[in-house]
């Protein structure tokens, strides 16, 4: 059986963050499991390098564009090389073969008559790539994707008819209800679709750094729209348009994308397979994104999290295990350092490390090193089964990328073995002359290992080889055939001496994020971050403590003046008293609703200290508190009046 894995293609406009690393890791982990049941796999990954903001980012480096992208693309590659992901090809945008590709697609959806000329005006953001009719539009003006401003473009364009291609997805969702993973990010996908589809600009004239259109369309002032040519890389990636090699791997069986192109890869991805002919990935997985204490990383914060600072301090194989067992996949997760002290100390140390230290330090005392399997089975029938239950939990987990799942099954095996050796102590059965069962407890624990370390292998594979190779054997197809799905055990071996696989870390490593430092004296904050039940924190993922409630100031305020913005469908102006002296402006989306006249001297509720934002060219320094259900929206207002800037809480 053969298995075909990706990770989207990174966008060459900054260097790699804990996201990136995220996909990679969790991309890497399934093509390495895949590999170890003896399936025959292709794991992709690579650069996206075409498109108007990269043409943009290069010229305000100061740079040609080419040069621009080999940089960062150089960069994402040598991260992925110096972790050690073993993918089997990496792609980038700019390769020759791609393009060609590209190019060849084109032609047969032209062919096929689902492309077709014709003029585009519309909003139109350039961050995303996107344009976006106006009923998408935040106030009519902002990108519903990233917020940002988007502009008014008008030029001609190919339009891919992916309008023709609704009824067909629906029917494909509905028949494939593990299309989308997690399951739950398939409603967004479908509501969406539901809501109509209009045809697709893959075309632009407005910049040149793209694909060009094939030669036989005669047409070389336009490019094709990033999309379209950054998705056909999974199958230009095989050999698509070109020699055709690899195309045996398709379909995929497996595609990991971020939530936020989740639209991209459920919608426009497979319309385009379709249109080619081509049958559809089996699974798109899509994932969360990460915090970093609780707080959302950017560049202005400081706290944006560099997978290879952490890895350099910490190991890569510490922040890939970290990464996959701390958050439930498709959900958001959050990097706190303290929270990945507590994993390694407690997990990785305590619960694997110490356990290989003990029977190596017993096998050296009672058996001069040797281990023997022969008595295992006599003596301990309990263990083994609740060790094979488990085993026989993983792969279900696995093939719903519930990595957290997968962990936290794993390592009940580690749990049975430190369990055994409390109760069966051979240290007291040595004393009482019943070596043989204490010997047996040894031998178990080390099977326990062996089998636990096969399946931990894709997660940590250079820690695993440690084990492996301190416990006589080698982690491959044949181990885990014979070890763990025929249940044998292992031969009579010597036991390796190793140096200890997780050393115990006191004090953090990084510099921490300034919302992660503690004050000086004890507070309810600095408790929760004692707590070591991270799966209770888990469930109160929603909840906030009272403390973060009062970090928001809500205040009274009275309407001054109000009027209505020139050219905006939704948007007031208006001046609001909340007790400074000078009053502040506040544009609200509200106009739909309220006439400016209505507004004027009547009270509202205001998030006072919103960082100040632009909206249509005007600055917004507030924001007000409203409802809005089926029937409309309404502004929260005190019961009784309240003097301008009475703080609410």
């Amino acid at each position: 059986m053969s298995k075909y894995i990706t990770t989207p293609i990174y966008y060459v406009n900054g260097e790699a963050h804990i996201g990136h690393a995220y996909t990679t890791f969790i991309a890497d982990t399934m093509a390495r499991y895949e590999k170890l049941k003896g399936n025959k796999t292709y794991f992709l990954t690579g650069t996206d390098e075409h498109g108007q903001k990269i043409e943009e980012s290069a010229q305000k480096h100061g740079k040609p564009t080419q040069e621009f992208a080999d940089e960062i693309s150089a960069s994402f590659k040598n991260l992925w090389d110096e972790f050690e992901i073993g993918y089997d090809k990496f792609i980038r945008t700019t390769d020759a073969d791609h393009k060609l590709g590209v190019q060849k697609a084109f032609e047969v959806m032209y062919a096929k008559g689902d492309i077709y000329k014709d003029f585009y005006e519309g909003h139109y953001c350039v961050s995303c790539e996107t344009f976006f009719p106006e009923t998408q539009l935040v106030d009519g003006e902002f990108c519903p994707d990233c917020g940002r401003t988007t502009s008014i473009v008008k030029e001609e364009s190919y339009f891919f008819k992916l309008s023709k291609y609704e009824d067909a997805l629906l029917k494909h969702y509905e028949e494939n209800p593990d299309f989308i993973l997690p399951r739950s990010r398939a409603n967004e996908v479908i509501n969406f679709v539901k809501g109509g589809l209009r045809d697709l600009s893959v075309t632009r004239t407005s910049f040149t750094w793209g694909v060009k259109l094939p030669e036989s369309m005669n047409d070389d002032k336009h490019v094709m729209y990033v999309w379209l040519d950054a998705l056909m890389n999974y199958i230009t990636a095989l050999g698509y348009g070109t020699d055709e090699a690899n195309m045996d791997f398709w379909p995929a069986s497996t595609q990991f994308v971020g939530k936020d192109i989740l639209r991209f890869h459920a919608i426009y991805w497979p319309a385009f397979l379709m249109s080619l002919d081509l049958p559809l990935p089996q699974h798109i997985g899509a994932h969360g994104w990460w915090t970093r204490d609780g707080e959302k990383m950017s560049k202005s914060k400081g706290n944006v999290v560099s997978p290879k600072e952490v890895s350099d301090l910490y190991g890569v194989e510490n922040l890939r295990y970290f990464m996959l067992r701390e958050v439930p996949f498709g959900q958001d997760g959050d990097f706190s350092q303290r929270a990945f002290i507590d994993r390694i100390n407690s997990e990785l140390s305590n619960d694997l490390g110490n356990l290989l230290n003990r029977i190596i330090g017993m096998s050296g005392k009672y058996s001069d090193f040797e281990i023997d399997s022969i008595d295992v089975e006599k003596y301990h029938t309990k263990e083994l089964d609740a060790m094979n239950e488990a085993l026989g939990n993983l792969d279900g987990f696995m093939q719903n990328m519930q990595t957290h799942r997968y962990l936290e099954e794993l390592w009940k095996l580690f749990a049975i073995g430190n369990k055994a050796i409390e109760e069966h102590a051979p240290w007291v059965k040595m004393k009482e002359g019943k070596k043989d069962e204490a010997l047996a407890t040894v031998a178990l624990v080390a099977n326990i290992l062996a089998k636990a370390s096969i399946m931990l292998s894709p997660v940590m594979p250079k820690t695993t080889a440690t084990i492996a190779d301190a416990l006589n054997f080698t982690i491959d197809n044949t181990s885990y055939n014979e070890l763990v799905i025929d249940k044998k055990l292992l031969k009579l071996f010597n036991i390796k001496k190793v140096p200890p696989l997780f050393p115990r870390i006191e004090e953090p490593l990084m510099e921490e994020s300034p919302e992660a430092m503690p004050d000086d004296k004890p507070n309810d904050n600095m408790k929760e971050d004692l707590i070591t039940d991270k799966e209770a924190k888990k469930e109160e993922d929603n909840l906030i403590e009272i403390g973060q409630f009062f970090e928001t100031s809500l205040k009274v305020g009275v309407v001054i003046e109000a009027e209505e913005v020139p050219k905006s469908k939704k948007l007031l102006k208006l001046q609001v008293d909340i007790g400074e002296g000078t009053n502040r402006q506040v544009v609200a989306g509200i106009k739909e609703f309220y006439s400016a006249e209505s507004l004027i001297n009547t009270q509202v509720c205001v998030v006072a200290n919103l960082k100040p934002a632009k909206l249509m060219g005007m600055m917004s320094e507030g924001m007000l508190l409203a409802a809005k259900d089926e029937d409309g929206l309404c502004l929260v207002r005190p019961e009784k009046p309240k003097k301008a800037g009475t703080p609410i809480g």
